[in-house]
């Protein structure tokens, strides 16, 4: 049995940034808040638990004075600076620069469309951290759409900006910008791109990891997608290798794993999310090697 871990998969830029500062900072400071999990992986929001860093919520954050706390790559709407401020809180801020240009990019078109009378529409996931922000560059005012069911909330008689939550997958958000431009069509009897914004700003980093997930499930007869289950990434990210392989399997850790998977299996791909640390991969391909007469390779 051969079992590869796939080379692109694990941290993106941001993450791996944002859990850098905070092992720098604890390092050198002891104890850190931060703001939300650092990461969608619990094994890694224990691992860096037990080096002192300490999980509040937006709640407990208004309950903090005079401290250090840390943003994490998701970013934060403005309301989260302005309530450091009043509780002489030290920022510090490891949100993504994609997320951060993408923030500007809402807010100016929340100013556009409010001259104009049109809505600011976000294709992503209702209470995921990266859309607070988001959403809070527009006063919550705009509209969040996951599914075509969502559309319902659009007015299709006034302009349109759409955007996406950067870590999306790219035909989901064609398959909603399509579903937009057929309802304004349907509203005003005819499209016209006058009426209709479409921003593509899923992080690249992200959508260039879909072709090549596409590759490495084709090249294994068995693929363990390594992943937290809180991963909007990894939703997105473990449905291309489901679609592509259907004996692609969604783990946590190495204890989900099943024997039945793997019998008569030659081999083993592994593969993970941009909140996927390495270490993890390379601990479920350790295990495999533990149990089964295999080869790892990277």
């Amino acid at each position: 049995m051969k079992v590869t871990i796939d080379k692109n998969s694990g941290y993106c830029f941001g993450v791996e940034f944002a859990i850098q500062m905070a092992e720098d900072e604890m390092a050198e400071h002891g104890n850190l808040y931060c703001l939300g999990d650092i990461v969608h992986n619990d094994m890694e929001v224990k691992r860096l638990y037990d080096k002192g860093l300490r999980i509040v919520s937006r709640e407990e954050l208004r309950e903090l004075h005079d401290c250090k706390v840390m943003i994490r790559a998701h970013g934060e709407p403005p309301e989260t600076y302005q309530l450091a401020l009043q509780n002489n809180i030290e920022l510090i801020d490891a949100s993504c620069p994609v997320v951060l240009k993408l923030q500007n990019r809402v807010k100016h078109a929340y100013d556009k469309m409010a001259e104009e009378k049109g809505q600011v529409v976000i294709y992503g996931q209702k209470g995921h951290a990266e859309v607070i922000g988001l959403t809070g560059q527009t006063r919550n005012d705009a509209i969040i759409v996951t599914t075509e069911e969502d559309l319902d909330q659009i007015d299709f008689s006034r302009p349109v900006t759409l955007f996406s939550q950067t870590t999306k997958s790219t035909k989901g958000f064609y398959h909603i910008k399509e579903c937009i431009e057929t309802r304004i069509a349907e509203a005003k009897g005819q499209f016209n791109e006058v009426d209709f914004n479409a921003n593509d700003s899923i992080c690249r980093q992200v959508s260039n990891r879909e072709p090549q997930l596409k590759r490495f499930s084709h090249e294994h007869q068995v693929i363990l997608f390594v992943s937290g289950k809180k991963s909007s990434n990894g939703k997105a990210l473990y449905a291309v290798c489901k679609a592509e392989n259907p004996n692609s399997y969604f783990i946590e850790s190495e204890t989900e794993i099943q024997d039945e998977w793997l019998e008569g299996v030659g081999s083993i791909g592994i593969c993970g999310a941009t909140s996927t640390p390495m270490w993890l991969m390379e601990r479920v391909a350790h295990f495999i090697e533990e149990n089964h007469d295999k080869m790892v390779s990277i």
